[in-house]
Protein backbone atom coordinates (compact mmCIF):
# COMPACT_ATOMS: atom_id res chain seq x y z
CA UNK A 1 0.00 0.00 0.00
CA UNK A 2 1.44 3.72 -1.02
CA UNK A 3 2.65 5.89 1.43
CA UNK A 4 0.27 8.85 1.71
CA UNK A 5 2.44 11.55 0.72
CA UNK A 6 2.99 14.66 3.17
CA UNK A 7 0.51 17.68 2.51
CA UNK A 8 1.70 20.98 3.11
CA UNK A 9 -0.13 24.77 2.64
CA UNK A 10 2.73 27.58 2.50
CA UNK A 11 -0.02 30.48 3.71
CA UNK A 12 2.50 33.54 2.73
CA UNK A 13 4.42 33.55 -0.92
CA UNK A 14 4.84 36.31 -2.86
CA UNK A 15 4.67 34.88 -6.41
CA UNK A 16 3.91 38.24 -7.68
CA UNK A 17 7.38 39.15 -7.48
CA UNK A 18 9.28 39.57 -10.86
CA UNK A 19 11.94 36.96 -9.97
CA UNK A 20 8.76 33.97 -10.29
CA UNK A 21 7.96 36.00 -13.74
CA UNK A 22 9.20 33.55 -16.00
CA UNK A 23 9.12 30.26 -14.34
CA UNK A 24 6.11 30.54 -11.90
CA UNK A 25 4.62 27.00 -13.62
CA UNK A 26 7.65 25.39 -12.71
CA UNK A 27 8.01 26.48 -9.23
CA UNK A 28 4.15 25.55 -8.65
CA UNK A 29 4.95 21.67 -10.06
CA UNK A 30 8.32 21.47 -8.22
CA UNK A 31 6.65 22.78 -4.93
CA UNK A 32 3.93 20.10 -5.68
CA UNK A 33 5.66 17.17 -5.79
CA UNK A 34 7.41 17.89 -2.40
CA UNK A 35 3.95 18.25 -0.71
CA UNK A 36 3.06 22.14 -1.32
CA UNK A 37 -0.28 21.04 -2.47
CA UNK A 38 -1.64 24.59 -1.44
CA UNK A 39 -0.49 27.53 -1.11
CA UNK A 40 -1.53 31.66 -0.43
CA UNK A 41 -0.17 34.48 -2.92
CA UNK A 42 0.28 37.86 -0.69
CA UNK A 43 -1.31 40.59 -1.89
CA UNK A 44 0.52 44.16 -0.53
CA UNK A 45 -0.89 46.71 -3.57
CA UNK A 46 -3.84 47.51 -5.47
CA UNK A 47 -1.45 46.28 -8.46
CA UNK A 48 -0.42 43.48 -6.47
CA UNK A 49 -3.59 42.02 -5.15
CA UNK A 50 -4.71 42.11 -8.76
CA UNK A 51 -1.63 39.92 -9.87
CA UNK A 52 -2.04 37.67 -7.23
CA UNK A 53 -5.62 37.24 -8.23
CA UNK A 54 -4.58 36.43 -11.57
CA UNK A 55 -2.56 33.75 -10.28
CA UNK A 56 -5.10 31.83 -8.72
CA UNK A 57 -7.13 32.06 -11.80
CA UNK A 58 -3.97 30.04 -13.55
CA UNK A 59 -4.18 27.72 -10.88
CA UNK A 60 -7.28 27.58 -9.40
CA UNK A 61 -6.73 24.00 -7.87
CA UNK A 62 -3.17 25.29 -5.94
CA UNK A 63 -3.75 29.04 -5.65
CA UNK A 64 -6.06 31.43 -3.27
CA UNK A 65 -4.68 34.98 -2.48
CA UNK A 66 -4.79 38.01 -0.64
CA UNK A 67 -6.32 41.39 -0.99
CA UNK A 68 -4.85 44.26 0.86
CA UNK A 69 -2.53 47.45 0.87
CA UNK A 70 0.98 46.51 3.12
CA UNK A 71 2.27 48.90 5.43
CA UNK A 72 5.15 49.55 3.66
CA UNK A 73 2.37 50.81 0.77
CA UNK A 74 0.13 52.34 3.22
CA UNK A 75 0.96 55.93 1.50
CA UNK A 76 -0.85 54.40 -1.62
CA UNK A 77 -4.20 53.90 0.93
CA UNK A 78 -7.65 55.88 -0.75
CA UNK A 79 -11.03 55.12 -0.70
CA UNK A 80 -10.76 54.88 -3.94
CA UNK A 81 -7.97 52.52 -3.90
CA UNK A 82 -9.43 50.51 -1.18
CA UNK A 83 -12.57 50.03 -2.92
CA UNK A 84 -10.55 47.61 -5.64
CA UNK A 85 -9.70 45.87 -2.80
CA UNK A 86 -13.29 45.22 -1.54
CA UNK A 87 -14.06 44.13 -5.59
CA UNK A 88 -11.37 41.45 -5.26
CA UNK A 89 -12.19 40.43 -2.27
CA UNK A 90 -15.85 39.21 -3.67
CA UNK A 91 -13.94 36.46 -5.51
CA UNK A 92 -13.95 33.01 -4.17
CA UNK A 93 -9.96 32.61 -4.66
CA UNK A 94 -9.44 35.72 -3.04
CA UNK A 95 -9.55 34.45 1.12
CA UNK A 96 -8.01 37.18 2.90
CA UNK A 97 -7.79 40.24 3.71
CA UNK A 98 -3.69 41.73 4.02
CA UNK A 99 -1.21 41.84 3.57
CA UNK A 100 -1.73 44.64 6.27
CA UNK A 101 -0.56 45.66 10.00
CA UNK A 102 2.16 47.98 10.75
CA UNK A 103 5.97 48.28 10.36
CA UNK A 104 7.74 50.87 12.24
CA UNK A 105 11.05 49.02 10.96
CA UNK A 106 11.87 51.41 8.05
CA UNK A 107 8.47 53.87 8.22
CA UNK A 108 8.25 53.52 4.10
CA UNK A 109 4.99 54.98 4.69
CA UNK A 110 4.69 57.13 7.72
CA UNK A 111 3.32 55.65 10.71
CA UNK A 112 -0.43 57.89 10.58
CA UNK A 113 -0.74 56.55 7.08
CA UNK A 114 -0.24 52.82 8.37
CA UNK A 115 -2.72 53.64 10.98
CA UNK A 116 -5.21 55.07 8.71
CA UNK A 117 -5.16 51.99 6.14
CA UNK A 118 -4.44 49.15 8.94
CA UNK A 119 -7.59 50.53 10.60
CA UNK A 120 -9.69 50.06 7.20
CA UNK A 121 -8.41 46.62 6.69
CA UNK A 122 -9.90 45.64 10.36
CA UNK A 123 -13.32 47.54 9.51
CA UNK A 124 -13.48 45.76 6.06
CA UNK A 125 -12.24 42.33 7.69
CA UNK A 126 -15.35 42.37 10.23
CA UNK A 127 -17.61 44.00 7.77
CA UNK A 128 -17.21 41.12 4.86
CA UNK A 129 -16.16 38.65 7.73
CA UNK A 130 -12.68 37.73 5.90
CA UNK A 131 -9.55 36.59 7.70
CA UNK A 132 -6.61 38.98 8.52
CA UNK A 133 -3.42 38.37 7.19
CA UNK A 134 -1.36 40.97 9.51
CA UNK A 135 1.96 42.33 9.36
CA UNK A 136 4.12 43.53 12.89
CA UNK A 137 7.52 44.75 12.88
CA UNK A 138 8.70 46.90 15.87
CA UNK A 139 5.01 48.16 16.32
CA UNK A 140 3.88 45.81 18.69
CA UNK A 141 2.44 48.22 21.13
CA UNK A 142 0.53 50.79 18.69
CA UNK A 143 -0.52 47.15 16.87
CA UNK A 144 -2.05 45.40 20.01
CA UNK A 145 -3.42 48.92 20.98
CA UNK A 146 -5.65 48.89 17.50
CA UNK A 147 -6.51 45.34 17.41
CA UNK A 148 -7.40 45.46 20.89
CA UNK A 149 -10.25 48.24 19.93
CA UNK A 150 -11.75 45.76 17.39
CA UNK A 151 -11.11 42.67 19.12
CA UNK A 152 -14.14 41.18 19.70
CA UNK A 153 -15.61 41.47 16.69
CA UNK A 154 -12.56 40.61 14.23
CA UNK A 155 -12.66 37.00 12.44
CA UNK A 156 -10.05 34.73 12.41
CA UNK A 157 -6.34 36.89 12.17
CA UNK A 158 -2.99 35.29 11.89
CA UNK A 159 0.41 37.47 12.58
CA UNK A 160 2.31 36.17 10.04
CA UNK A 161 6.25 36.05 9.74
CA UNK A 162 6.77 35.97 13.31
CA UNK A 163 10.32 36.71 14.52
CA UNK A 164 9.34 38.40 17.84
CA UNK A 165 9.66 38.44 21.44
CA UNK A 166 7.93 35.73 23.83
CA UNK A 167 6.08 38.40 25.26
CA UNK A 168 4.81 39.18 22.02
CA UNK A 169 3.93 35.82 21.54
CA UNK A 170 1.87 35.39 24.17
CA UNK A 171 -0.42 38.29 23.77
CA UNK A 172 -1.35 37.45 20.16
CA UNK A 173 -2.02 33.90 21.79
CA UNK A 174 -4.28 35.38 24.40
CA UNK A 175 -5.85 37.74 21.45
CA UNK A 176 -6.52 34.80 19.63
CA UNK A 177 -4.31 35.21 16.70
CA UNK A 178 -2.75 32.20 14.49
CA UNK A 179 0.95 32.40 14.41
CA UNK A 180 3.16 32.31 11.20
CA UNK A 181 6.70 30.63 10.99
CA UNK A 182 8.87 31.15 8.35
CA UNK A 183 12.52 30.11 7.79
CA UNK A 184 13.35 32.71 10.31
CA UNK A 185 13.43 29.60 12.08
CA UNK A 186 16.15 28.45 9.84
CA UNK A 187 18.24 31.52 10.71
CA UNK A 188 21.15 30.93 13.59
CA UNK A 189 21.74 34.39 13.86
CA UNK A 190 18.27 35.78 14.17
CA UNK A 191 15.84 32.89 14.76
CA UNK A 192 17.40 31.43 16.99
CA UNK A 193 15.09 32.46 19.59
CA UNK A 194 12.20 30.79 17.56
CA UNK A 195 13.72 27.63 19.19
CA UNK A 196 12.57 27.91 22.78
CA UNK A 197 9.00 29.73 21.36
CA UNK A 198 7.62 26.52 19.19
CA UNK A 199 6.46 24.42 21.77
CA UNK A 200 4.49 27.45 23.27
CA UNK A 201 2.48 27.45 19.73
CA UNK A 202 -0.93 25.89 20.77
CA UNK A 203 -1.00 22.94 17.81
CA UNK A 204 -4.43 24.41 16.73
CA UNK A 205 -2.88 27.84 16.55
CA UNK A 206 0.22 27.44 13.87
CA UNK A 207 0.61 28.06 10.56
CA UNK A 208 3.48 27.77 8.46
CA UNK A 209 5.12 29.93 5.23
CA UNK A 210 8.13 30.55 2.93
CA UNK A 211 7.45 33.97 2.26
CA UNK A 212 9.18 33.67 -0.76
CA UNK A 213 11.19 34.66 -2.65
CA UNK A 214 12.15 36.46 1.04
CA UNK A 215 13.87 34.24 3.96
CA UNK A 216 15.64 31.59 2.23
CA UNK A 217 16.38 29.30 5.12
CA UNK A 218 19.71 29.83 6.20
CA UNK A 219 20.30 26.17 7.12
CA UNK A 220 19.96 24.47 3.89
CA UNK A 221 23.27 24.90 2.17
CA UNK A 222 22.04 26.65 -0.59
CA UNK A 223 24.00 29.57 -2.20
CA UNK A 224 22.40 32.36 -0.13
CA UNK A 225 21.97 34.90 -3.29
CA UNK A 226 19.33 32.06 -4.23
CA UNK A 227 15.16 33.35 -3.90
CA UNK A 228 13.29 31.01 -1.22
CA UNK A 229 10.45 29.05 -3.27
CA UNK A 230 7.31 27.21 -2.00
CA UNK A 231 8.96 24.04 -2.32
CA UNK A 232 11.20 24.52 0.75
CA UNK A 233 8.57 24.96 3.09
CA UNK A 234 8.72 21.21 4.00
CA UNK A 235 12.07 21.99 5.17
CA UNK A 236 10.73 24.49 7.34
CA UNK A 237 7.73 21.63 8.62
CA UNK A 238 10.38 19.36 9.63
CA UNK A 239 12.24 22.49 11.91
CA UNK A 240 9.03 23.03 13.54
CA UNK A 241 8.46 19.72 14.34
CA UNK A 242 12.13 19.61 15.99
CA UNK A 243 11.15 21.73 18.39
CA UNK A 244 7.52 20.25 19.51
CA UNK A 245 6.50 17.49 21.25
CA UNK A 246 4.24 15.85 19.20
CA UNK A 247 4.94 13.45 16.19
CA UNK A 248 6.27 15.23 13.08
CA UNK A 249 2.78 13.11 11.05
CA UNK A 250 0.79 15.10 13.75
CA UNK A 251 2.35 18.17 13.69
CA UNK A 252 2.23 18.17 9.53
CA UNK A 253 -1.57 17.45 9.73
CA UNK A 254 -2.83 19.78 11.87
CA UNK A 255 -0.86 22.95 10.54
CA UNK A 256 -1.86 21.55 7.10
CA UNK A 257 -5.65 21.55 8.47
CA UNK A 258 -5.26 24.56 10.52
CA UNK A 259 -4.68 26.64 7.39
CA UNK A 260 -7.74 24.98 5.32
CA UNK A 261 -9.71 25.45 8.41
CA UNK A 262 -8.52 28.94 8.19
CA UNK A 263 -8.88 30.29 4.81
CA UNK A 264 -12.28 28.06 5.12
CA UNK A 265 -11.07 25.89 2.25
CA UNK A 266 -13.09 22.06 1.63
CA UNK A 267 -10.91 19.47 1.55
Amino acid sequence: MPLVQEQFFDIGANLTHESFTKDLDSVITEASKLGVKRLSVTGSSVKDSLEAFEITQRYPKTCISTAGIHPHNAKEYSTSAFSEIKDLLKNDLVKSIGETGLDFNRNFSSPEDQQKSFEAHLELSIELNKPLFLHERDAHEKFVEITSLYLKDLPKSVVHCFTGTEEALKKYLDMGFYIGITGWLCDERRGKHLEELISQIPLEKLMIETDAPYLLPRDMDIDKSSRNEPKYLNHIARKVSEFRRESEELVFSAIYMNSLDFFDISV
